[in-house]
């Protein structure tokens, strides 16, 4: 099974972390997908697993909320 990313893809990671030699523009791009997601799809994935399953949503608070 292909390994899948959650919120940044493996360009975007390459992006960010300035491992990729890439104009400033492509680096801005990257932060504005990773921004929307957090901004506007992430929410609505948290309202699913809270109404269907919460489980699945205390698994994410855990990583999400872990203090280190």
């Amino acid at each position: 099974m292909a390994k899948s990313r959650a919120l940044i893809t493996d360009t975007e990671r390459e992006r960010l972390t300035g491992e990729a030699d890439v104009e400033d523009q492509k680096r801005y791009v990257a932060v504005s997908r990773v921004r929307r997601r957090i901004q506007n799809e992430l929410p609505e994935d948290v309202a699913l697993l809270a109404k269907h399953r919460p489980d699945l949503l205390e698994e994410l608070r855990d990583v999400v909320c872990d203090d280190e």
